[in-house]
């Protein structure tokens, strides 16, 4: 089977590209820093956020964190140790699956996920603009 041909990019569509790339760096480097003001790593705060990720409930598996963090479930296992040494989270057997584990937010991990979900609500604005201006483009 031959390789499908691709059409290059136009310049505007480089530049919409890269603009996109440098935001969402930007974003990602102001989400460290507001983590680590908070005493937590990005990866803990991702872990916060995502165990809130989920309609109906208020808690996440570890495999669905693994889901979220693009990360392998043994190395979850570990972040949501560390989370829990932190006070952040807390883990609960499941009452229908006793397999299933579930993490659940502490008192401290959700006043901690409050304050950082509202300083990067904030950015996501800006990221949302150039997410809409690359695909304007790209019409």
């Amino acid at each position: 089977m031959e390789p499908k041909k691709t059409t290059p990019l136009d310049k505007a569509a480089l530049e919409r590209i890269s603009t996109f790339r440098y935001q969402l760096r930007r974003f990602l480097r102001f989400s460290e820093d507001a983590s680590r003001s908070a005493g937590i790593t990005m990866l803990q705060y991702q872990v916060l956020l995502h165990t809130q990720g989920f309609a109906g409930r208020e808690w996440a598996s570890i495999g669905e964190l693994a889901d979220r963090l693009q990360a392998q479930p043994h190395g979850v296992v570990a972040l949501v140790t560390r989370c829990e040494q932190a006070g952040l989270v807390r883990r609960l057997e499941n009452k229908e699956d006793r397999r299933l584990v579930e993490v659940h937010l502490t008192a401290k991990g959700r006043r901690c996920l409050d304050r950082l979900a509202v300083q990067h609500q904030a950015q996501l604005g800006a990221l949302a603009a150039v997410i809409e201006a690359a695909r304007a483009g790209a019409k």
